[in-house]
């Protein structure tokens, strides 16, 4: 008999055909996530044995203590955690697990593009283009900040953190960064360690985010952090956001101290602040940096992966506690 799983988001194709395969799936219909509401319900009525969610379901101490006592495990298709309250599972017995490395150069790649075109005003290029051109560029006019032999300062040196650093080398940048801890020499690569965060941003050309959203990184990107770096500075965000104060983002992209920003994550999602959509200095995505065919199949592969082995006896491959 096939294991019972709700499949509680809109996944890949793929992914769902899979989960159908494998397991005696209930899958989410329609054009939106399930709620927590509704994927408690879902859970109670299969009699799920796991449920498969993203980060739009936040998996609370009040959500996890309602689901059914058949529900085992709970995977995330996404590598970041913090929708899940990682206590209160581990308090239920519950096993939550999530989805890190298989999005990480996918990640990379997105950011440096955010980093590229926010530089490089493409999306006001774009917009010109689409709107039929039709005017004289003179050469002192829509320039953009060059890249290559720039500094890039990088918030968070895990896994994308790094990657980023490595599409950052083929630019001839130079790489400074600010975790907790210092790499080894080897993962380090050339890469300058500041050990504080504020001392590193005056440095900064660039500053791409990559950090995962705590109490410690909450707002880390404030007004004192922005005056810090050199005006005319670039930030990238594909983080979190929570890691920005949007309202002193938002004044260091109309004052001018920053020359533009690349934003993928909001502290409201999907209903963010719609200041940032009349800037013409900020290039907007929809949180969506893992998103290529070949990497959200990986990530909804890798969670059913996990489920597997749980349900299976075995150990999850990526828990978030022990």
């Amino acid at each position: 008999m096939k294991s019972r799983l709700v499949v509680a988001a809109l996944l890949p194709r793929d992914v769902v055909a899979r989960a159908r395969d494998e397991f005696d799936a209930l899958v989410v219909e329609g054009s939106d996530d399930m709620s927590a509401p509704e994927t408690v319900d879902a859970a109670i009525r299969h009699r799920a044995d796991a449920i498969l969610f993203t980060n739009t379901l936040p998996l609370s101490a009040e959500v996890i203590v309602t689901l059914p006592p058949s529900v085992r495990v709970g995977a995330t298709s996404s590598v970041g955690y913090d929708h899940i309250d990682v206590a209160a599972a581990k308090a239920r017995g519950l096993v939550v697990t999530n989805t890190p490395g298989v999005l990480t150069e996918c990640t990379a790649d997105f950011a440096f593009m955010m980093l590229l075109a926010a530089a490089r005003r493409a999306s006001e290029y774009d917009r010109i283009m689409r709107n039929g051109w039709g005017f004289r560029i003179g050469q002192g006019d829509l320039l953009g900040m060059r890249v290559t032999g720039k500094t890039l300062g990088i918030l968070g040196m895990g896994r994308i953190g790094r990657a980023m650093a490595q599409r950052a080398r083929g630019f001839d940048m130079r790489v400074v960064y600010h975790a907790r801890n210092r790499l080894p020499t080897e993962l380090e690569r050339g890469g300058e360690y500041f050990a504080e965060f504020h001392a590193m941003l005056p440095v900064c050309d660039f500053l791409s985010l990559h950090a995962p959203a705590t109490p410690a990184t909450e707002k880390i990107i404030n007004a004192q952090a922005l005056s810090l770096l050199p005006r005319g500075a670039v930030l990238v965000n594909v983080s979190r956001g929570g890691l920005v104060d949007e309202d002193a983002l938002i004044e260091a992209l109309t004052s001018g101290h920053l020359f533009a920003a690349g934003l993928d994550v909001f502290r409201a999602e999907p209903n963010y602040d719609q200041r940032f959509a009349a800037l013409e200095n900020v290039i907007l995505a929809p949180h969506v940096g893992s998103a290529s065919v070949e990497t959200r199949n990986a990530m909804g592969f890798r969670a059913l992966d996990n489920i597997a082995a749980v349900l299976d006896g075995r150990e999850a491959i990526d828990p978030l506690w022990r």
